[in-house]
């Protein structure tokens, strides 16, 4: 494998240094080559190519969105030994700290990034003068399938957001039906679907790019800023990434009043939070098992209630 990552890097040196990481999921080893340190994931999973080129996808937007700082991504490649690789740029982080307040102003700026681009482009269209590099992206979802831990979300882009987001839950339900045989949470679903959009009324949601997983352990810092790596990007509502943030703690006052001093919080936000808290809740109850399922089935039932209410 060292011999072919020496090849794909085109480096005379590919040495292994004592730092490195991981997690629960992928290995990770940091080696030394001709242009410096790299970090290289590893996973011998079937599916890990995937996994590793949704990962990709997500550092190359984010990268290019250039207002959080992301490992920049240099490679994936098919491990000759089983699984994949995904080589990106080594940062010396430790535990972000010092920049959780820098943190929530920089993501709500990423966050609304997509929505300035298109108020310049209507603008311009009123003028001579135009920025053909602009994009703006209208629809819910992304290019590539990305990966909630090692689980796949289907992507395909949607001109509906609460489409797009009863899809991604449909998705965790038909799972958890057929690893293991539970129906509680598809019959409190059931009762959320059809009333579902009245969480959103007088909302105007303009798809944001997301990081997808943000939660504490896939954030650092660096000397001079913060940085967020781990993602499993898509274009969907800003509050989304606000769900798991929530989930673990990890995030301190500071973090969330800087964002909401940048993207202000829009009426129904707490009831909106649990409904994002739901995919995460779910999905480890899918990674992990029924630990989850009371947490799952709480949240599942709380939305119930708040809707009757409506």
């Amino acid at each position: 494998m060292e011999e072919m990552l020496k090849q794909e890097l085109g480096t005379s040196v590919l040495k292994r240094t004592r730092m490195g990481g991981g997690g629960c999921i992928s290995e990770g080893v940091a080696y030394e080559t001709d242009e410096g340190l790299v970090f290289v994931k590893m996973n011998r999973e079937s599916e890990a190519r995937k996994m590793f080129d949704g990962e990709f996808a997500s550092l190359v937007a984010l990268y290019k969105a250039d207002e959080v700082r992301v490992p920049k991504p240099i490679k994936v490649l098919t491990n000759p030994e089983g699984g994949a690789i995904l080589v990106m740029e080594y940062l010396d982080m430790r535990n972000l700290s010092s920049y959780s307040a820098v943190l929530g102003q920089q993501l709500a700026r990423l966050h609304q990034q997509n929505a300035e681009i298109g108020q310049r482009i209507l603008k311009e269209q009123q003028s001579i003068h135009r920025d053909s590099d602009l994009n703006y992206v209208d629809k819910f979802g992304f290019d590539v399938e990305t990966c909630c831990g090692y689980i796949p979300q289907n992507n395909a882009w949607t001109d509906s957001w609460v489409q797009f987001y009863a899809q991604k839950i449909e998705e965790q339900i038909q799972r958890l039906e057929s690893e293991y045989r539970d129906k509680g949470a598809r019959e409190l679903w059931s009762q959320i679907l059809p009333s579902m959009p009245k969480l959103f009324d007088g909302l105007d949601i303009q798809p944001a790019l997301l990081h997808g997983d943000l939660w504490a352990g896939n954030v650092g810092q660096l000397s001079d800023r913060p940085v967020i790596f781990d993602p499993c990007s898509f274009y969907g509502h800003a509050e989304f990434d606000l769900g798991i943030a929530n989930m673990f703690g990890g995030f301190n006052s500071a973090f969330f009043n800087n964002y909401f001093n940048v993207l202000p919080k829009q009426p129904g936000y707490e009831t909106r939070l649990q409904l994002y808290l739901l995919f995460h809740k779910l999905n480890h109850w899918n990674h992990f098992g029924s630990s989850y399922r009371g947490s799952s089935m709480g949240i599942l039932k709380h939305l119930v209630k708040e809707l009757q209410k409506r």
